[in-house]
C-alpha cells in the first residue's frame, strides 16, 4: 500500500451529493464560499500483477474461445456421476475430469477452465498433473474459490457466499499451483425479493474477493448469478439485474479492483423459468446488451455468461444473437451443464465411450466458439441438446 497526503486550504463550492448520483452543484444564487479542512487522501499502489492480470484475462477472452466450467464441488459431481449410475469416488471423479481435459484440440475453442480443489492438485489416470495438461493445450487454468452459499440472516429467506476468511492464503497457494484466474459464485434470487441487505451483500462479497484474487496473481471472475427460479417476465429480470450490477460495481470501484484485470459471469436476461411468456434468442440479447451497455464499463475485457440451466442448444443460440454486432466487451460462455450434459451421457462410465465423449464436448464446444464470433446456426443439433437442464434451487 502507498499513501500520499495533500494539504490544501482553499475555498470551495458546497455541493449536494448522494450514492447514485453525480454531484450536483446548487444554484448560482446559493454558492457560498468556505474555507475546507485539511484533507487526506490515500491512493492504493498498483497490485503487482497488474500487467499480468491484463493479461489473463485478454487470454481468456480470446476470439472464438470461452471458458469451461468444471469446478463442481464433490457433492455436486457425484450427483452427476450418479445420474449415469456411477459412485461418487475420487477415482470416478479423476476419470471423468481426466476425460474433459484430455479432448484433442479443446484449446481451440476453450480458453480457460475452472477447477474444483481437488481437481487443482489432481492427475490425471496416466499420471500427468491436469493443469499441466490445460496449460499444453493453451488453456488458462483457474480455481473455484467460495465456500458456498448459507442462509442470510435478516433477509427474505436469501443467501450469502462464504470463503473470504484465509482467501488470501488459499489465493496464494492456488497461484503456486499453476491457477491464473478464480471464481466466486453469489447468487440472488427474484422469487425472494431480492431485498436490499442480499444485493448489497452479494455486490460487497464479491468486490472483497476480488479484491483480494488480484493481490495474489489470480484474475477474478465476478459472478453475481440471477437465478432463473421465478414466474416472473423479462422485463422484471431486467429491472433486478440493473439494481444487481449498479452495485456490484459501486464495490468494485470502492474496493479499488483493476477492472482491466478482471472478467464477468453473468446470466443472461431471461424470463423466470416457470414464466409462461418465454423469449425469442433476439429479444434476450437486446435486454443483455441493453443491460451491459448501461452498467458495465468497456474497460472490462471479457463477458463470459453462464447458462444457468438452459438448454445446451439455447445457450448457444443466445449468445450467438448477442454476437451479432461488434460489442465493446468479448461476449462469450463460461458453461458447464451447457458444455458438459451430452458428454457425460455418451460416456455413461464407460471406457470404450471416452472417444465418443470427448467428441461430444468437441462438438459443443465449436458450436459455443462459432457463436463467440455470431456464425452460429443451430443445424445439425440433436435432440439430447435441446433437452432444457433447470433445477429449482440449484446447488452449485
Amino acid at each position: 500500500m502507498a499513501s500520499a497526503s495533500f494539504l490544501k486550504s482553499s475555498p470551495v463550492l458546497k455541493t449536494e451529493w448522494t450514492k447514485g448520483q453525480s454531484l450536483r452543484q446548487p444554484p448560482s444564487s446559493s454558492v457560498s464560499l468556505v474555507r475546507s479542512r485539511p484533507t487526506t487522501f490515500t491512493v492504493r499502489a498498483t497490485t503487482s500483477y497488474a500487467d499480468e492480470l491484463i493479461k489473463t484475462a485478454k487470454t481468456v477472452a480470446s476470439p472464438g474461445r470461452g471458458i469451461l466450467a468444471m469446478d463442481e464441488s464433490n457433492a455436486t459431481c457425484g450427483k452427476r456421476l450418479a445420474s449415469i449410475g456411477l459412485e461418487n469416488t475420487e477415482a470416478n471423479r479423476q476419470a471423468y475430469r481426466t476425460l474433459l481435459v484430455s479432448v484433442p484440440g479443446l484449446g481451440q475453442y476453450i480458453s480457460g477452465a475452472i477447477l474444483f480443489e481437488e481437481t487443482l492438485y489432481q492427475s490425471t489416470v496416466e499420471g500427468k498433473k491436469m493443469v499441466d495438461v490445460l496449460v499444453e493445450q493453451n488453456i488458462v487454468p483457474g480455481i473455484k474459490v467460495d465456500k458456498g452459499l448459507v442462509p442470510l440472516a435478516g433477509s427474505n429467506n436469501e443467501s450469502w457466499c462464504q470463503g473470504l476468511d484465509g482467501l488470501a492464503s488459499r489465493t496464494a497457494a492456488y497461484y503456486q499451483q499453476g491457477a491464473r484466474f478464480a471464481k466466486w459464485r453469489t447468487v440472488v434470487s427474484i422469487p425472494n425479493g431480492p431485498s436490499a441487505l442480499a444485493v448489497k451483500e452479494a455486490a460487497w462479497g464479491l468486490a472483497r474477493y476480488a479484491a483480494i484474487c488480484q493481490e495474489s496473481g489470480l484474475a477474478p471472475i465476478v459472478e453475481p448469478e440471477i437465478l432463473l427460479d421465478g414466474e416472473h417476465g423479462i422485463e422484471r429480470t431486467f429491472e433486478v439485474a440493473l439494481k444487481v450490477w449498479a452495485e456490484v460495481f459501486y464495490y468494485l470501484a470502492e474496493n479499488n479492483v483493476l477492472f482491466e484485470g478482471i472478467l464477468l459471469k453473468p446470466s443472461m436476461v431471461t424470463p423466470g423459468a416457470e414464466c409462461k411468456d418465454r423469449a425469442t434468442p433476439e429479444q434476450v440479447a437486446d435486454y443483455t446488451l441493453k443491460l451491459l451497455q448501461r452498467r458495465i464499463p468497456p474497460a472490462v475485457p471479457g463477458i463470459m455468461f453462464l447458462s444457468g440451466g438452459q438448454s445446451e442448444v439455447e445457450a448457444t443460440l443466445n449468445l450467438n444473437a448477442m454476437n451479432q454486432s461488434p460489442n465493446p466487451w468479448h461476449v462469450s460462455f463460461s458453461y458447464a451443464r451447457a458444455l458438459q450434459n451430452t458428454c457425460l451421457k455418451t460416456w455413461g462410465g464407460r471406457p470404450e465411450n471416452v472417444k465418443a465423449a470427448q467428441e461430444a464436448l468437441l462438438i459443443r464446444a465449436k458450436a459455443n466458439s462459432l457463436a463467440q464470433l455470431g456464425k452460429y446456426t443451430g443445424e445439425g443439433e440433436s435432440e439430447e441438446a435441446k433437452k432444457g437442464m433447470f433445477v429449482k434451487g440449484y446447488v452449485y
